[in-house]
Protein backbone atom coordinates (compact mmCIF):
# COMPACT_ATOMS: atom_id res chain seq x y z
CA UNK A 1 0.00 0.00 0.00
CA UNK A 2 2.47 2.02 1.27
CA UNK A 3 4.48 1.67 -1.97
CA UNK A 4 0.76 2.85 -4.04
CA UNK A 5 1.11 5.72 -1.96
CA UNK A 6 4.43 6.82 -2.98
CA UNK A 7 4.04 5.97 -6.64
CA UNK A 8 0.84 8.02 -6.94
CA UNK A 9 2.57 11.13 -5.24
CA UNK A 10 5.00 10.44 -7.65
CA UNK A 11 2.80 10.99 -10.36
CA UNK A 12 0.97 13.57 -8.91
CA UNK A 13 3.99 15.75 -8.28
CA UNK A 14 5.61 14.95 -11.98
CA UNK A 15 2.14 15.91 -13.23
CA UNK A 16 1.90 19.24 -11.21
CA UNK A 17 5.64 19.89 -12.57
CA UNK A 18 4.59 19.41 -16.02
CA UNK A 19 1.58 21.78 -15.83
CA UNK A 20 3.89 24.35 -13.75
CA UNK A 21 6.59 24.48 -16.10
CA UNK A 22 3.68 24.37 -19.36
CA UNK A 23 2.45 27.72 -17.12
CA UNK A 24 5.96 29.58 -16.16
CA UNK A 25 7.00 28.84 -20.15
CA UNK A 26 3.31 30.20 -21.85
CA UNK A 27 3.95 33.64 -19.43
CA UNK A 28 7.95 34.01 -20.26
CA UNK A 29 6.38 34.01 -24.46
CA UNK A 30 3.58 36.23 -23.28
CA UNK A 31 6.27 38.53 -21.82
CA UNK A 32 8.72 38.18 -24.17
CA UNK A 33 5.94 38.68 -27.07
CA UNK A 34 5.13 42.21 -24.92
CA UNK A 35 8.38 43.48 -24.99
CA UNK A 36 9.24 42.91 -28.57
CA UNK A 37 5.82 44.53 -29.16
CA UNK A 38 6.77 47.59 -27.24
CA UNK A 39 10.27 47.67 -28.76
CA UNK A 40 9.38 47.29 -32.16
CA UNK A 41 6.49 50.68 -31.54
CA UNK A 42 9.26 52.35 -30.00
CA UNK A 43 11.50 51.93 -33.19
CA UNK A 44 8.62 52.99 -34.99
CA UNK A 45 8.02 56.01 -33.19
CA UNK A 46 11.77 56.83 -33.15
CA UNK A 47 11.68 55.84 -37.24
CA UNK A 48 8.69 58.17 -37.54
CA UNK A 49 10.61 60.94 -35.60
CA UNK A 50 13.61 60.82 -37.91
CA UNK A 51 11.79 60.84 -40.87
CA UNK A 52 9.59 64.34 -39.67
CA UNK A 53 12.55 65.84 -38.67
CA UNK A 54 14.54 64.46 -42.01
CA UNK A 55 11.39 66.22 -43.64
CA UNK A 56 11.39 69.52 -41.75
CA UNK A 57 15.06 69.73 -42.83
CA UNK A 58 14.87 69.26 -46.37
CA UNK A 59 11.87 71.61 -46.52
CA UNK A 60 13.77 73.93 -44.90
CA UNK A 61 17.05 74.05 -47.18
CA UNK A 62 15.03 74.02 -49.96
CA UNK A 63 13.33 77.30 -48.83
CA UNK A 64 16.50 78.48 -47.88
CA UNK A 65 17.46 77.52 -51.70
CA UNK A 66 14.03 78.94 -52.99
CA UNK A 67 14.81 82.21 -51.00
CA UNK A 68 18.16 82.64 -52.38
CA UNK A 69 17.54 82.24 -55.30
CA UNK A 70 14.68 84.61 -55.65
CA UNK A 71 16.57 87.31 -54.11
CA UNK A 72 19.93 86.40 -56.68
CA UNK A 73 17.20 86.66 -60.05
CA UNK A 74 15.69 89.73 -58.92
CA UNK A 75 19.07 91.40 -58.13
CA UNK A 76 19.39 90.05 -61.77
CA UNK A 77 16.78 91.62 -63.12
CA UNK A 78 16.90 95.20 -61.40
CA UNK A 79 20.42 95.18 -62.91
CA UNK A 80 19.47 94.13 -66.24
CA UNK A 81 16.49 96.80 -65.61
CA UNK A 82 18.89 99.12 -64.65
CA UNK A 83 21.61 98.24 -67.92
CA UNK A 84 18.24 98.73 -70.06
CA UNK A 85 17.37 102.20 -68.78
CA UNK A 86 20.73 103.53 -69.35
CA UNK A 87 21.04 102.31 -72.95
CA UNK A 88 17.36 103.18 -73.87
CA UNK A 89 18.63 106.64 -72.36
CA UNK A 90 22.01 106.59 -74.50
CA UNK A 91 20.01 105.30 -77.75
CA UNK A 92 17.74 108.40 -77.33
CA UNK A 93 20.74 110.99 -76.82
CA UNK A 94 22.17 109.37 -79.52
CA UNK A 95 18.67 110.22 -81.68
CA UNK A 96 18.87 113.47 -80.70
CA UNK A 97 22.39 114.24 -81.37
CA UNK A 98 21.79 112.61 -84.97
CA UNK A 99 18.74 114.88 -85.56
CA UNK A 100 20.83 117.83 -84.71
CA UNK A 101 23.66 116.89 -86.62
CA UNK A 102 21.22 116.26 -89.83
CA UNK A 103 19.49 119.49 -89.12
CA UNK A 104 22.87 121.08 -89.50
CA UNK A 105 23.44 119.56 -92.59
CA UNK A 106 21.20 120.64 -94.21
CA UNK A 107 21.02 124.23 -93.45
CA UNK A 108 24.71 123.98 -95.01
CA UNK A 109 23.73 121.99 -98.17
CA UNK A 110 21.02 125.18 -98.03
CA UNK A 111 24.08 127.45 -97.34
CA UNK A 112 26.32 126.30 -99.55
CA UNK A 113 23.88 126.40 -102.33
CA UNK A 114 22.74 129.81 -101.96
CA UNK A 115 26.68 130.94 -101.60
CA UNK A 116 27.02 129.38 -105.22
CA UNK A 117 24.00 131.07 -106.31
CA UNK A 118 25.56 134.01 -105.32
CA UNK A 119 28.78 133.47 -106.48
CA UNK A 120 27.12 133.19 -109.85
CA UNK A 121 25.24 135.90 -109.29
CA UNK A 122 28.23 138.42 -108.75
CA UNK A 123 30.49 136.66 -111.67
CA UNK A 124 26.95 137.86 -113.93
CA UNK A 125 26.91 141.11 -112.64
CA UNK A 126 30.58 141.64 -113.31
CA UNK A 127 30.23 140.65 -116.67
CA UNK A 128 27.10 142.58 -117.29
CA UNK A 129 29.12 145.74 -115.62
CA UNK A 130 31.95 145.28 -117.50
CA UNK A 131 30.02 145.27 -120.62
CA UNK A 132 28.27 148.74 -118.88
CA UNK A 133 31.65 150.40 -118.61
CA UNK A 134 32.28 149.98 -122.39
CA UNK A 135 29.30 150.97 -123.45
CA UNK A 136 29.72 154.03 -121.25
CA UNK A 137 33.05 154.73 -122.86
CA UNK A 138 32.01 154.58 -126.40
CA UNK A 139 28.81 156.92 -125.01
CA UNK A 140 31.54 159.43 -123.47
CA UNK A 141 33.69 159.52 -126.76
CA UNK A 142 31.01 159.88 -129.34
CA UNK A 143 28.59 162.74 -126.80
CA UNK A 144 31.64 163.99 -125.51
CA UNK A 145 34.28 166.55 -126.63
CA UNK A 146 36.83 165.20 -123.82
CA UNK A 147 39.97 163.99 -125.98
CA UNK A 148 40.70 160.11 -125.80
CA UNK A 149 43.32 160.84 -122.90
CA UNK A 150 40.70 163.01 -120.35
CA UNK A 151 38.11 159.88 -121.07
CA UNK A 152 40.50 157.54 -120.10
CA UNK A 153 41.84 159.97 -116.90
CA UNK A 154 37.57 160.35 -115.98
CA UNK A 155 36.83 156.60 -116.14
CA UNK A 156 40.37 156.15 -114.37
CA UNK A 157 39.08 157.92 -111.31
CA UNK A 158 35.64 156.82 -111.06
CA UNK A 159 37.10 153.08 -111.32
CA UNK A 160 39.74 154.13 -108.47
CA UNK A 161 36.82 155.58 -106.06
CA UNK A 162 34.56 152.40 -106.47
CA UNK A 163 37.98 150.14 -105.82
CA UNK A 164 38.35 152.12 -102.87
CA UNK A 165 35.02 150.98 -101.38
CA UNK A 166 35.04 147.81 -102.48
CA UNK A 167 38.46 147.81 -100.68
CA UNK A 168 36.91 149.27 -97.35
CA UNK A 169 34.06 146.57 -97.69
CA UNK A 170 36.62 143.86 -98.29
CA UNK A 171 38.40 144.68 -95.16
CA UNK A 172 35.51 145.15 -93.09
CA UNK A 173 34.73 141.30 -94.00
CA UNK A 174 38.12 140.39 -93.58
CA UNK A 175 38.10 141.85 -90.08
CA UNK A 176 35.24 140.48 -88.82
CA UNK A 177 35.96 137.30 -89.85
CA UNK A 178 39.43 137.93 -87.96
CA UNK A 179 37.68 139.19 -84.66
CA UNK A 180 35.07 135.75 -84.64
CA UNK A 181 38.35 133.19 -85.61
CA UNK A 182 40.29 135.11 -82.58
CA UNK A 183 37.23 135.42 -80.00
CA UNK A 184 36.27 131.34 -81.03
CA UNK A 185 40.35 130.43 -80.80
CA UNK A 186 40.12 132.51 -77.35
CA UNK A 187 36.75 130.72 -76.08
CA UNK A 188 38.82 127.11 -76.92
CA UNK A 189 41.88 128.38 -74.68
CA UNK A 190 39.41 129.90 -71.98
CA UNK A 191 37.27 126.83 -72.14
CA UNK A 192 40.42 124.70 -71.60
CA UNK A 193 41.57 126.66 -68.62
CA UNK A 194 38.71 126.01 -66.47
CA UNK A 195 38.35 122.72 -67.91
CA UNK A 196 41.45 122.07 -66.57
CA UNK A 197 41.28 123.89 -63.44
CA UNK A 198 38.74 122.69 -60.21
CA UNK A 199 39.28 123.96 -57.15
CA UNK A 200 37.17 123.35 -54.55
CA UNK A 201 35.34 126.73 -52.70
CA UNK A 202 34.15 127.45 -49.19
CA UNK A 203 31.52 129.97 -47.65
CA UNK A 204 32.23 131.59 -44.86
CA UNK A 205 29.83 132.89 -42.26
CA UNK A 206 30.19 135.65 -39.45
CA UNK A 207 29.39 132.88 -37.01
CA UNK A 208 31.17 129.77 -35.86
CA UNK A 209 29.48 127.55 -33.18
CA UNK A 210 31.79 125.38 -30.56
CA UNK A 211 30.09 122.28 -29.48
CA UNK A 212 29.67 121.38 -25.80
CA UNK A 213 29.96 118.15 -23.67
CA UNK A 214 26.81 119.48 -21.42
CA UNK A 215 25.05 121.99 -20.58
CA UNK A 216 26.56 122.28 -17.15
CA UNK A 217 29.92 123.53 -19.27
CA UNK A 218 27.95 126.79 -19.75
CA UNK A 219 27.42 128.34 -16.17
CA UNK A 220 31.52 128.11 -15.82
CA UNK A 221 32.12 130.12 -19.69
CA UNK A 222 30.01 132.97 -18.01
CA UNK A 223 31.83 132.63 -14.49
CA UNK A 224 30.64 134.32 -11.27
CA UNK A 225 28.86 137.37 -12.23
CA UNK A 226 29.95 136.84 -15.90
CA UNK A 227 33.91 137.43 -14.93
CA UNK A 228 35.08 134.43 -17.61
CA UNK A 229 32.94 135.48 -20.25
CA UNK A 230 34.29 139.17 -19.94
CA UNK A 231 37.89 137.95 -19.94
CA UNK A 232 36.87 135.60 -23.28
CA UNK A 233 35.42 138.68 -25.23
CA UNK A 234 37.99 141.08 -24.24
CA UNK A 235 41.17 139.09 -25.08
CA UNK A 236 39.60 137.75 -28.68
CA UNK A 237 37.88 140.91 -29.70
CA UNK A 238 34.15 138.66 -30.30
CA UNK A 239 31.24 138.13 -29.20
CA UNK A 240 30.12 134.91 -27.16
CA UNK A 241 26.65 134.05 -27.47
CA UNK A 242 25.39 131.51 -24.85
CA UNK A 243 21.58 130.84 -25.33
CA UNK A 244 19.31 128.26 -25.14
CA UNK A 245 20.58 125.85 -28.07
CA UNK A 246 21.59 122.92 -26.43
CA UNK A 247 25.34 122.31 -25.66
CA UNK A 248 26.72 124.79 -28.03
CA UNK A 249 27.85 128.10 -27.98
CA UNK A 250 27.72 130.79 -30.74
CA UNK A 251 31.11 132.92 -31.51
CA UNK A 252 29.53 136.07 -33.68
CA UNK A 253 32.53 138.77 -35.33
CA UNK A 254 32.77 140.06 -38.56
CA UNK A 255 36.81 139.22 -38.35
CA UNK A 256 36.93 135.77 -39.77
CA UNK A 257 40.67 135.48 -37.74
CA UNK A 258 39.11 136.84 -34.63
CA UNK A 259 36.37 134.31 -34.67
CA UNK A 260 38.99 131.28 -35.40
CA UNK A 261 41.42 132.04 -32.87
CA UNK A 262 38.31 132.29 -29.89
CA UNK A 263 36.75 129.46 -31.01
CA UNK A 264 40.57 127.03 -31.53
CA UNK A 265 41.26 128.96 -27.62
CA UNK A 266 37.40 128.06 -26.35
CA UNK A 267 37.71 124.30 -27.42
CA UNK A 268 40.66 124.11 -25.65
CA UNK A 269 39.01 125.83 -22.11
CA UNK A 270 36.19 123.57 -22.69
CA UNK A 271 38.75 120.21 -22.84
CA UNK A 272 41.34 121.23 -20.65
CA UNK A 273 38.01 122.24 -17.78
CA UNK A 274 40.42 125.16 -16.24
CA UNK A 275 38.09 128.06 -16.63
CA UNK A 276 38.96 131.53 -15.31
CA UNK A 277 40.32 134.63 -16.36
CA UNK A 278 44.01 133.99 -15.73
CA UNK A 279 43.63 130.61 -17.64
CA UNK A 280 41.76 132.52 -20.54
CA UNK A 281 44.99 134.43 -21.16
CA UNK A 282 47.04 132.46 -20.93
CA UNK A 283 45.18 129.81 -23.95
CA UNK A 284 44.46 132.76 -25.41
CA UNK A 285 48.08 133.80 -25.94
CA UNK A 286 49.22 130.58 -26.60
CA UNK A 287 46.20 129.77 -29.07
CA UNK A 288 47.32 132.81 -31.09
CA UNK A 289 50.71 132.14 -31.16
CA UNK A 290 49.47 128.46 -32.79
CA UNK A 291 47.70 130.23 -35.11
CA UNK A 292 50.02 132.13 -36.62
CA UNK A 293 52.13 129.27 -37.20
CA UNK A 294 49.36 127.32 -38.89
CA UNK A 295 48.98 130.47 -41.31
CA UNK A 296 52.68 130.76 -42.34
CA UNK A 297 51.65 126.50 -42.69
CA UNK A 298 48.43 127.81 -45.01
CA UNK A 299 50.77 129.94 -47.00
CA UNK A 300 53.43 127.30 -47.64
CA UNK A 301 50.80 124.34 -48.60
CA UNK A 302 49.49 126.87 -51.01
CA UNK A 303 52.76 127.95 -52.45
CA UNK A 304 53.85 124.17 -52.60
CA UNK A 305 50.18 123.34 -54.34
CA UNK A 306 50.71 126.47 -56.93
CA UNK A 307 54.11 125.59 -57.65
CA UNK A 308 55.46 128.91 -56.75
CA UNK A 309 58.70 129.01 -54.49
CA UNK A 310 61.17 131.77 -53.07
CA UNK A 311 58.14 133.66 -51.82
CA UNK A 312 59.14 136.33 -48.47
CA UNK A 313 57.99 134.94 -45.31
CA UNK A 314 55.31 137.77 -44.90
CA UNK A 315 54.17 137.10 -48.15
CA UNK A 316 53.39 133.57 -46.89
CA UNK A 317 51.85 134.51 -43.77
CA UNK A 318 49.87 136.92 -45.77
CA UNK A 319 48.47 134.06 -48.01
CA UNK A 320 47.20 131.99 -45.24
CA UNK A 321 45.37 134.92 -43.83
CA UNK A 322 43.47 134.71 -46.97
CA UNK A 323 42.09 131.84 -46.52
CA UNK A 324 39.92 133.47 -43.83
CA UNK A 325 39.17 136.16 -45.80
CA UNK A 326 36.06 135.90 -48.63
CA UNK A 327 34.53 138.12 -51.10
CA UNK A 328 30.90 137.77 -52.34
CA UNK A 329 30.90 134.27 -50.09
CA UNK A 330 34.22 133.44 -52.75
CA UNK A 331 37.09 132.14 -50.09
CA UNK A 332 40.00 134.42 -50.89
CA UNK A 333 42.48 131.51 -51.16
CA UNK A 334 40.92 129.06 -53.10
CA UNK A 335 40.10 132.17 -55.63
CA UNK A 336 43.52 133.17 -55.63
CA UNK A 337 44.88 129.20 -56.70
CA UNK A 338 42.19 129.51 -59.35
CA UNK A 339 43.08 131.91 -60.73
CA UNK A 340 46.86 131.18 -60.73
CA UNK A 341 45.83 127.77 -62.48
CA UNK A 342 43.78 129.55 -64.84
CA UNK A 343 46.91 131.91 -65.48
CA UNK A 344 49.21 129.14 -66.13
CA UNK A 345 47.02 127.68 -68.48
CA UNK A 346 46.14 130.50 -70.94
CA UNK A 347 50.08 131.63 -70.14
CA UNK A 348 51.42 127.70 -71.66
CA UNK A 349 48.82 127.89 -74.29
CA UNK A 350 49.99 131.60 -75.57
CA UNK A 351 53.56 130.26 -74.95
CA UNK A 352 54.56 132.58 -72.29
CA UNK A 353 56.10 132.09 -69.08
CA UNK A 354 53.44 129.93 -67.11
CA UNK A 355 55.39 129.70 -63.88
CA UNK A 356 55.32 133.59 -63.84
CA UNK A 357 51.75 133.53 -64.68
CA UNK A 358 50.96 131.69 -61.95
CA UNK A 359 52.94 133.87 -59.50
CA UNK A 360 50.98 137.21 -60.81
CA UNK A 361 48.19 135.19 -60.16
CA UNK A 362 48.77 133.47 -56.82
CA UNK A 363 49.30 137.14 -55.48
CA UNK A 364 47.07 139.52 -57.23
CA UNK A 365 44.59 139.77 -54.57
CA UNK A 366 47.37 139.56 -51.54
CA UNK A 367 45.83 143.15 -50.54
CA UNK A 368 42.70 141.64 -49.27
CA UNK A 369 44.70 140.28 -46.57
CA UNK A 370 45.13 143.23 -44.74
CA UNK A 371 42.90 145.91 -46.52
CA UNK A 372 40.45 146.19 -43.61
CA UNK A 373 43.41 147.16 -41.82
CA UNK A 374 44.99 149.56 -44.04
CA UNK A 375 43.07 152.41 -46.45
CA UNK A 376 42.95 152.10 -49.93
CA UNK A 377 41.88 149.55 -52.64
CA UNK A 378 43.26 145.79 -52.16
CA UNK A 379 44.80 146.47 -55.89
CA UNK A 380 47.04 149.01 -54.84
CA UNK A 381 47.85 147.83 -50.97
CA UNK A 382 48.88 144.47 -52.94
CA UNK A 383 50.83 146.30 -55.41
CA UNK A 384 52.62 148.00 -52.45
CA UNK A 385 53.18 145.29 -50.70
CA UNK A 386 54.81 143.13 -53.59
CA UNK A 387 57.06 146.15 -53.89
CA UNK A 388 57.81 146.00 -50.46
CA UNK A 389 58.82 142.62 -50.45
CA UNK A 390 61.11 142.14 -53.76
CA UNK A 391 58.64 140.83 -56.51
CA UNK A 392 58.97 141.03 -60.33
CA UNK A 393 57.34 144.32 -61.66
CA UNK A 394 55.57 142.01 -63.79
CA UNK A 395 53.79 140.41 -60.59
CA UNK A 396 53.24 143.92 -59.29
CA UNK A 397 51.37 145.37 -62.29
CA UNK A 398 49.10 142.14 -62.14
CA UNK A 399 48.06 142.47 -58.54
CA UNK A 400 47.60 146.66 -59.54
CA UNK A 401 46.09 146.48 -62.19
CA UNK A 402 43.61 143.69 -62.70
CA UNK A 403 40.54 145.71 -62.08
CA UNK A 404 42.09 148.21 -64.54
CA UNK A 405 42.85 150.49 -62.01
CA UNK A 406 46.13 151.13 -63.84
CA UNK A 407 47.65 150.98 -67.15
CA UNK A 408 48.31 147.58 -68.44
CA UNK A 409 52.16 146.97 -68.34
CA UNK A 410 52.59 143.71 -70.12
CA UNK A 411 50.72 140.59 -71.51
CA UNK A 412 50.35 139.18 -67.59
CA UNK A 413 48.11 142.06 -66.29
CA UNK A 414 45.67 141.24 -68.93
CA UNK A 415 45.80 137.67 -68.27
CA UNK A 416 44.94 138.54 -64.43
CA UNK A 417 41.86 140.97 -65.45
CA UNK A 418 40.81 137.92 -67.74
CA UNK A 419 41.11 134.77 -65.40
CA UNK A 420 40.11 136.93 -62.57
CA UNK A 421 36.50 137.28 -64.19
CA UNK A 422 36.22 133.97 -64.67
CA UNK A 423 37.04 132.66 -61.38
CA UNK A 424 34.62 135.22 -60.12
CA UNK A 425 32.24 134.66 -62.52
CA UNK A 426 32.28 131.02 -62.71
CA UNK A 427 28.55 128.83 -61.47
CA UNK A 428 28.37 128.67 -58.12
CA UNK A 429 31.76 130.65 -57.32
CA UNK A 430 29.99 133.50 -55.77
CA UNK A 431 26.61 133.35 -53.17
CA UNK A 432 23.69 135.36 -54.59
CA UNK A 433 20.83 136.50 -52.45
CA UNK A 434 17.75 134.21 -52.37
CA UNK A 435 15.50 137.01 -53.62
CA UNK A 436 18.02 137.22 -56.99
CA UNK A 437 18.06 133.29 -57.08
CA UNK A 438 14.08 133.01 -57.24
CA UNK A 439 13.75 136.06 -58.96
CA UNK A 440 16.50 134.76 -62.06
CA UNK A 441 14.55 131.41 -62.30
CA UNK A 442 11.43 132.93 -62.58
CA UNK A 443 12.55 135.16 -65.46
CA UNK A 444 14.15 132.10 -67.10
CA UNK A 445 10.81 129.85 -66.82
CA UNK A 446 8.59 132.70 -67.77
CA UNK A 447 10.89 133.18 -70.65
CA UNK A 448 10.86 129.70 -71.95
CA UNK A 449 6.84 129.70 -71.47
CA UNK A 450 6.10 132.57 -73.28
CA UNK A 451 6.89 130.68 -76.87
CA UNK A 452 4.10 128.85 -78.93
CA UNK A 453 4.57 124.91 -78.33
CA UNK A 454 6.13 124.79 -75.45
CA UNK A 455 4.45 122.38 -72.80
CA UNK A 456 6.94 122.93 -69.80
CA UNK A 457 9.77 124.63 -68.70
CA UNK A 458 11.74 124.43 -65.23
CA UNK A 459 15.45 125.88 -64.50
CA UNK A 460 18.08 123.67 -62.63
CA UNK A 461 20.94 123.80 -61.58
CA UNK A 462 20.76 126.88 -59.84
CA UNK A 463 19.75 128.48 -62.59
CA UNK A 464 22.51 127.69 -64.94
CA UNK A 465 19.65 125.69 -67.27
CA UNK A 466 16.65 125.52 -68.55
CA UNK A 467 14.98 122.47 -69.55
CA UNK A 468 11.98 123.10 -72.17
CA UNK A 469 9.50 120.06 -72.81
CA UNK A 470 7.94 121.31 -76.05
CA UNK A 471 4.44 119.77 -77.68
CA UNK A 472 5.35 116.94 -80.22
CA UNK A 473 1.95 117.79 -82.22
CA UNK A 474 3.09 121.48 -82.26
CA UNK A 475 6.84 121.59 -82.71
CA UNK A 476 8.87 119.93 -85.00
CA UNK A 477 11.52 118.00 -84.59
CA UNK A 478 13.82 120.48 -87.05
CA UNK A 479 12.11 123.62 -85.20
CA UNK A 480 13.77 122.65 -82.11
CA UNK A 481 17.24 123.90 -82.80
CA UNK A 482 15.48 127.35 -84.11
CA UNK A 483 13.07 127.35 -81.17
CA UNK A 484 16.55 127.23 -78.45
CA UNK A 485 18.17 129.76 -80.29
CA UNK A 486 15.09 132.40 -80.16
CA UNK A 487 15.15 131.60 -76.15
CA UNK A 488 18.83 132.22 -75.98
CA UNK A 489 18.27 135.45 -77.73
CA UNK A 490 15.61 136.36 -75.39
CA UNK A 491 17.43 135.39 -72.52
CA UNK A 492 20.54 137.38 -73.71
CA UNK A 493 18.66 140.21 -74.26
CA UNK A 494 15.97 140.63 -71.34
CA UNK A 495 18.42 139.03 -68.46
CA UNK A 496 20.80 139.79 -66.45
CA UNK A 497 23.57 137.15 -65.20
CA UNK A 498 27.04 135.89 -64.76
CA UNK A 499 28.37 132.91 -67.05
CA UNK A 500 26.56 131.26 -69.55
CA UNK A 501 22.99 129.48 -69.08
CA UNK A 502 22.74 126.53 -71.35
CA UNK A 503 19.39 125.75 -72.89
CA UNK A 504 18.15 122.21 -73.69
CA UNK A 505 14.98 121.47 -75.71
CA UNK A 506 13.20 118.19 -75.56
CA UNK A 507 10.54 117.07 -77.34
CA UNK A 508 9.53 113.45 -76.70
CA UNK A 509 6.87 111.17 -78.32
CA UNK A 510 5.02 108.29 -76.28
CA UNK A 511 2.91 105.59 -78.21
CA UNK A 512 0.77 103.83 -75.18
CA UNK A 513 -1.29 100.74 -75.36
CA UNK A 514 -2.28 98.38 -72.95
CA UNK A 515 -2.22 94.17 -73.80
CA UNK A 516 -5.56 92.86 -72.22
Amino acid sequence: MLAIYIILGLLVGLGGGYFLGEFLGKSKLKRAKEEAAKFIEEANQKAEQIARKADLDAKEMLYKLRLDFEKQTSQKKEELTQLERKLTQREENLERRLDFIETKERELSKREESLKTASLELEKRREELDKLIEEEKERLQKISSLTPQEARELLLKRFEEELRQEKAKMLREIEEEVKEEAEKKAREIVSLAIQRCAVEHTTETTVSVVQLPNDEIKGRIIGREGRNIRAFEMLTGVDLVIDDTPEAVSISSFDPIRREIARLALESLVADGRIHPARIEEVVEKTKKEFEKRLIEEGKQTSFEVGIHNLHPELIKLLGKLKYRTSFGQNALQHSKEVAFIMGILAAELNLNSHLAKRAGLLHDIGKAVDHQVEGTHSKIGAELLRKYGENEIVVNAAEAHHEEVEFKSIYSLLALVADAISASRPGARRETLETYIKRLHELESIASSFEGVDKAFAIQAGREIRVIVSPNKVKDEEIALLALEIKKRIEKEMEYPGQIKITVIREVRAIDYAK
